[in-house]
């Protein structure tokens, strides 16, 4: 029962808030068009609830710069002002809120993570989709992407445990607060946060 109140809540309030926040998304959208073309969004296939991919959608905040050999340039050299202005808000994460609308996220929740990094899971790692992911969560109001993988994922499964409404809650206004504050958006030194490679060589 508390799991139809969690989802119902998520889409009454992704429906509200795309519909009051569609003129900014909108100028979102033609800011992004303008200064790095098409695409508008970042696709990239994401696991889901129990591991199920879905398409997770984001503004795009980096260019496609490559190299001599047509290798595409590290995250941080492709990071655009915009798109560093875009994630300092957290305005490139809105679009996400139609990934929540049709289901595929929650408000709250362990982050959606790469599809590479399924099979480098230890089983307790791998329960952390035991709930749908979310555009924020316990680990992002505790750390966000200044923590190291492993006192992510220890965060990402205490909330699996722990999940109730009221904590939801109180993991929304800490996300508020965090976003107000632009704090640990990444690693130091990182643009993003660095690549899980595995339980023997996680940082």
């Amino acid at each position: 029962m508390s799991q139809l109140v969690k989802r119902c809540f998520d889409f009454l309030v992704a429906t509200v808030t795309l519909v009051v926040l569609a003129p900014l998304l909108a100028c979102l959208a033609a800011v992004v068009r303008l200064n790095m073309g098409s695409p508008i969004l970042f696709r990239q296939p994401r696991p889901g609830f129990k591991s199920k991919p879905f398409m997770l959608v984001k503004f795009r905040t980096m260019n496609s710069a490559r190299d001599a050999q047509g290798r595409l340039l590290p995250d941080e050299q492709r990071l655009t002002s915009l798109g560093h202005f875009l994630r300092r808000f957290s305005l490139d994460e809105l679009p996400q809120l139609w990934n929540v609308w049709l289901g595929e996220m929650s408000l709250v929740g362990p982050r959606p993570l790469l599809m590479e990094y399924l099979e480098r899971y230890s089983p307790e790692q791998a329960r952390r989709h035991d709930v749908r992911p979310g555009i924020t969560g316990w680990a992002q109001v505790n750390g966000r992407n200044a923590l190291n993988w492993e006192d992510r994922f220890r965060l990402d499964l205490w909330y699996v445990d722990h999940w109730s409404l009221r904590l939801d809650a109180k993991i929304i206004g800490k996300t508020v607060r965090k976003v107000l504050l632009r704090d640990g958006i990444s690693q130091s030194g990182h643009a993003t946060m660095p690549k899980f490679l595995g339980n023997n060589r996680a940082g």
